[in-house]
């Protein structure tokens, strides 16, 4: 019989109702048989997002660490990319981030990195931690504890960012940030000092309470607040950022959304003028406008299953200079191959700055040549039925199929669709795009979603 997966341990992170799934002793178990099953050779970095329970929790994970053996570096309240960027320093053993991102305020979670800020999920070590915890293998108790030290990261931090970009070329452009009380602010605070920009704040102050609501620009009634900021200021663009800032989410300057498909497009171009020849890699859902911009800039678009685990490991496999989800996680090769939020909207204020262009300028062209209808959750009872059933009617006509992620179907270089189901729940994702007509793009959306949901 088959032991039952602890409800905190998914397929790429650790995610729970705090205390019911996720606690101090399971934090503390985590320490232990991350330290038994790894060996980490060097010391663990550990963060923390402001959550009120994320003290507690890095703390008991800490002892779990040092109980076993393993040194670590506490460096304190942060964003995920953070403690990527010091995991992934010589002679690091290793990365954990107590977070829980965007999630609801009962929810907390981890994120563990190897050295080198090397991902661990399901097939690369998160199981075996699973049942190490289920089954209390810990390993032995150490004679000799490893020490914790506290190190601050931020300066090192900064720097890595502000490499990315020529200060040179920065225009005084005001910009609005929206840290939603997470973990951004201070940050923001930090690169702000070397930029000629003038930042409108939104929500600045880090505040475990979440009087604004849980920071997920992801939700359209979490953008108002930025949307309005933009058009009262004048802003050039807003940003918005989620709880642990491994995300951001624009606005242009008249304080519309911009989906996240068309900012990897940018992104590609950009970094394709900074490494030109080189591989970006892309996911399934949306591709059309990613593809043609990154061959226009000279570039060779690599497509990669969706999830960091997979885009990261494409990415070290191709030597990709850039990859680009639309679900606005953005990775760079100088980066350690990781997620970073801080990025991404460096590089449009400096494309802004150089291009003379707004936002809605540098966009707008793209999305009308591909209209896309964004990611549809849909909550089915069965998921794999449902696919099924879309198949069944949709393959015959299809003029390509790809089966990278879930289906993707494409019509005579018309139209096409990406239909996958989650890995946690029982949600199918459905995109849809077209080239050059809205009117289609909506009409097939409607009829896929009419069929997925009766």
């Amino acid at each position: 019989m088959t032991a039952t997966r602890l409800a905190a341990f998914k397929a790429y992170d650790i995610r729970g109702k705090v205390p019911m799934e996720l606690n101090e002793e399971v934090a503390y178990k985590f320490g232990r048989a991350y330290g038994a099953e790894l060996n980490p050779q060097g010391p663990v970095a550990v963060g923390h997002d402001v959550r009120l329970s994320s003290v507690p929790l890095a703390n008991a994970l800490i002892k779990g660490l040092n109980d076993a053996g393993v040194g670590t570096v506490d460096i304190g309240q942060c964003g995920t990319e953070m403690v990527y960027f010091a995991a992934a320093r010589p002679g690091m053993g290793g990365g954990i981030m107590v977070t829980a991102s965007h999630n609801p305020m009962e929810y907390n979670g981890m994120k563990p990195v190897k050295a080198g800020a090397i991902p661990i999920s399901g097939d690369s070590g998160l199981d075996a931690l699973e049942r190490r915890v289920r089954e209390n293998d810990l390993g032995p108790k150490t004679a000799t504890p490893g020490t914790n030290r506290n190190e601050d990261v931020t300066a090192a931090y900064v720097q890595k960012l502000l490499s990315f970009v020529d200060l040179k070329k920065f225009k005084p452009l005001t910009l609005v940030a929206n840290a939603g009380n997470g973990c951004a602010g201070p940050f923001l605070d930090a690169v702000a000092k070397h930029l000629p920009c003038h930042f409108v704040r939104v929500h600045h102050t880090p505040d475990g309470t979440f009087p604004n609501g849980v920071p997920n620009p992801m939700h359209e009634e979490s953008h108002p607040p930025t949307a309005v900021a933009v058009r009262e200021s004048g802003a050039a663009f807003g940003i918005a950022w989620d709880g642990d800032f491994d995300r951001c989410f624009f606005f242009d300057e008249t304080g519309a959304f911009v989906e996240g498909y068309y900012i990897v497009g940018l992104l590609a171009e950009s970094m394709l003028g900074k490494a030109p020849g080189a591989a970006v890699i892309h996911d399934p859902r949306l591709i059309w406008n990613t593809v043609e911009r990154i061959r226009a800039a000279g570039g060779r678009p690599v497509q990669s299953k969706t999830g960091h685990a997979f885009i990261k490991e494409r990415m070290r496999k191709e030597d990709a200079i850039y990859g680009g989800e639309m679900s606005a996680h953005h990775y760079f090769r100088e980066f350690a191959y990781c997620d970073t939020g801080m990025v991404p909207w460096l590089l449009l204020a400096e494309m802004v700055s150089v291009t003379g262009k707004t936002l809605s300028e540098l966009v707008g062209d793209r999305a009308r040549a591909f209209p896309c209808s964004g990611e549809i959750n849909s909550r089915v009872p069965d998921a794999a039925a449902v696919i099924a059933k879309i198949r069944a009617i949709y393959e015959p006509q299809a003029t390509a199929k790809d089966e990278t992620d879930g289906i993707s179907l494409e019509f005579n270089g018309v139209w096409r669709f990406n239909l996958r189901s989650s890995q946690t729940e029982p949600i199918l994702r459905l995109n849809v795009e077209a080239r050059g007509d809205a009117a289609l793009m909506k009409a097939k959306t409607a009829e896929l979603l009419a069929l997925i949901r009766g």
